[in-house]
């Protein structure tokens, strides 16, 4: 999973539209607002990417620690299907519903 973000995260850095020339801003305003969504929407993506790379990154270093599997706020044992369809999972589903509502 690691690998797959650091390759996506690349190309969407690779794929930021280039400062226009001039004032930096196209002549055009409807050519204004499409660059400013895309690159928008780039940056949306590129956040996004960056924080499932850190939740891979702690899920790592859960691994080597030897917690991986358990509940980071209540230290159960995460399910096994949780894990599967989220391995970097760091909470069990009620904790990770209270946490979301904390946020």
């Amino acid at each position: 999973m690691r690998d797959g973000l650091d390759r996506s995260i690349s190309i969407l850095q690779g794929e930021r539209p280039a400062p226009m020339s001039g004032e930096g801003y196209p002549q055009d305003s409807a050519d204004a607002g499409s660059h400013l969504s895309e690159a928008d929407r780039t940056e949306a993506i590129l956040h996004s990417a960056r924080g499932q790379r850190d939740e891979v990154l702690a899920a790592l270093g859960r691994i080597e620690a030897n917690t991986y599997g358990r509940c980071v706020g209540c230290g159960g044992e995460i399910p096994e299907g949780r894990l599967d369809a989220r391995p970097d999972a760091a909470r069990c589903v009620g904790c990770q519903a209270k946490h979301a509502r904390r946020r």
